[in-house]
């Protein structure tokens, strides 16, 4: 059970204003049956109970009227439950009795003033600065943008002034100047696109929509021939889909630079992801379902609702807004149905869910690469090897030889033959990778670790690891395979300066573990080296195979092993 101890904190003050003392100053009309609905209307919030938390929240209305906290919470949570225009109505009611003084509660009623183009209205809310104090990191970029935002639809201009929000500024710029339909529109967009800092891929869409308005049907054939499902996320790889089918009427049902509702729903969708980005999947899914609110019609970006589900084991809520997605979207209804595989693995076992995904699958009469490649995946993470590289190798014969998606293929099938035993066919492929793309860290990492656990080439294995590490260096795989690089030729203080390292970076991972505990015992350090030991036969994640070796090493030590 997960309670915020600030909230405890205000239901023991509020219950010890309750005493004889204080009675003659409570309204006649508080009942403590209140208090305890309100209690039990958090502990359900908390607990992702929402729709238990709505029900504790209406029977202590009275409360909700009284304090900002209670009705922040009741916002919240009306707000999960997707009932943003029930939350503005309750913002709004208690707005008159001057109970509504807290961040959020303002920027809904923004929010709703923009989306009846009552701009001046807007205008009032967003430049009351005492609202805003002391606004966190996230706070200041919502709020500065939203009167950004309402200037540009107020004055139908682009105010000069940016805020220094870094590629936020790009991606704002952007959407002004298609909202005002200006010619340097495709810059900004294609600015974004190509930008090397992060990934923007994204922005192609809206790209693509305003080539589509333009009619402009060759470039936009052009720049889907380019397009690698592989390499893409899901709204990308389905555009492509629309494309493939000459389907682009389809892109106009869920997004227009004209219209102020849709280009907000797109901004709070990225400040849903910016929150996700930060664990912080409560304040995620508030703004998420703000920009639903806002623009409903592009129910993909839900995808993003339905992970953070998961990722928090609420799998029934999970579910459901998966069942917004279906086969007219081929490559949303694939995500959906990997997703419930994932949610039957982890409710049943591996076996069920590998059972339902692969019924799936063969629905498909011609599946598309990116469906392939995920089904590969799966294989190879349920340790299905022999399958993984039958998919594996049908991907390789449809790209080209020269991609450097290729490359990535052949070390995914790489690794599925490595695990397989079978090493002439590992070493070929992650060779041949290599000479794609040279000096990939990831790939040099596998194939040299691969050498080491062989006891083979271990020089070549040696500098190709510090290659790998000069790249990556607070990457964990790699510093622990440097690490146990150094202890296979014998040099125990450098194999222990890594280690330590990675075990700082990975405590639970039982490699590491297993490998810090064997180098601490050759530095005669041996009750560490127990303890590192024991841990791996503790640690979820550990094989069967790998606590046997750790439990004779723990009865025996090294020296007789």
């Amino acid at each position: 059970m997960r309670i915020n101890l600030v909230k405890v904190f205000l239901i023991i003050i509020i219950i010890l204003y309750q005493t004889t003392a204080y009675s003659k100053k409570i309204d006649n009309k508080f009942n403590h049956k209140y208090l305890s609905n309100y209690f039990s209307a958090i502990i359900s919030y908390d607990n992702q109970n929402n729709k238990d938390a709505l029900k504790f929240f209406n029977s202590s209305k009275y409360l909700l009227q009284k304090h900002d906290n209670f009705l922040k919470e009741y916002v919240f949570s009306l707000i999960s439950d997707g009932q943003v225009s029930k939350a503005i109505k309750q913002i709004k009611f208690s707005k008159n009795q001057n109970n509504s003084n807290f961040f959020e509660a303002n920027i809904l009623l923004a929010i709703d003033a923009i989306n009846k183009k009552n701009f001046s209205n807007a205008s009032e809310l967003l430049y009351d600065g005492s609202i805003y104090e002391e606004t966190s990191r996230f706070e200041t970029i919502i709020y500065q943008t939203l009167r950004s935002y309402n200037s540009l639809f107020l004055n139908k201009e682009i105010e000069k002034k940016y805020q220094n929000f870094g590629q936020l500024d790009l991606i704002t710029k952007a959407f002004q100047n298609c909202y005002l339909n200006s010619e340097s529109k495709k810059s900004y967009f294609l600015d974004l696109i190509n930008l090397n800092t992060g990934d923007y891929s994204r922005y192609l869409f809206f790209y693509l929509i305003n080539l589509i308005e333009k009619k402009d049907y060759d470039s936009v054939r052009q720049i889907s021939s380019t397009i690698d499902l592989l390499n893409n996320g899901l709204l990308i790889s389905q555009a492509k889909k629309w494309i493939e089918k000459s389907n682009f009427e389809k892109f106009k049902k869920f997004f227009s630079c004209k219209n102020e509702s849709d280009i907000l729903g797109e901004f709070f969708f990225l400040i849903s992801n910016l929150y996700a980005s930060e664990e912080e999947y409560e304040k995620s899914n508030f703004y998420l379902n703000i920009s639903n609110y806002l623009n409903p019609k592009f129910y993909f970006n839900l995808s993003l609702l339905a992970e953070n589900y998961y990722i928090n084991n609420n799998f029934i809520l999970s579910k459901k807004v998966l069942e917004n997605f279906n086969e007219n979207d081929e490559i949303y209804n694939w995500f959906k149905e990997k997703k419930i595989s994932q949610i039957i693995s982890e409710i049943e076992n591996d076996d069920n869910a590998l059972e339902f995904i692969e019924k799936k699958y063969k629905n498909y009469k011609k599946p598309n690469i990116r469906i392939i490649f995920d089904m590969a995946n799966i294989y190879k993470s349920l340790k299905k090897y022999n399958r993984a590289v039958e998919h594996y190798s049908l991907i390789l014969s449809m790209i080209d030889e020269n991609s450097s998606t290729y490359a990535d293929v052949l070390y995914k099938r790489g690794g599925s033959y490595e695990r397989l035993n079978d090493y002439e066919n590992a070493d070929k492929d992650l060779l041949k990778s290599l000479d794609i793309v040279p000096e990939d860290p990831y790939v040099m990492n596998y194939l040299a670790y691969s050498w080491l656990e062989r006891n083979i080439k271990i020089s070549e294995a040696i500098k190709m690891l510090e290659r790998a590490y000069k790249q990556k260096k607070n990457d964990p795989y790699i510093i622990d395979s440097v690490g146990w690089a150094y202890y296979l030729i014998g040099d125990y203080k450098k194999a222990e300066k890594f280690l330590k390292e990675a075990i700082q970076l990975m405590p639970e991972d039982p490699i590491v573990n297993d490998h810090y505990g064997d180098i601490l015992w050759m530095l005669d350090r041996k009750l560490q080296a127990r303890y590192f030991w024991k841990s791996v036969l503790n640690l979820k994640e550990t094989e069967e195979e790998m606590k046997k070796k750790a439990l004779e090493k723990l009865l025996n030590g090294l020296d007789k092993i």
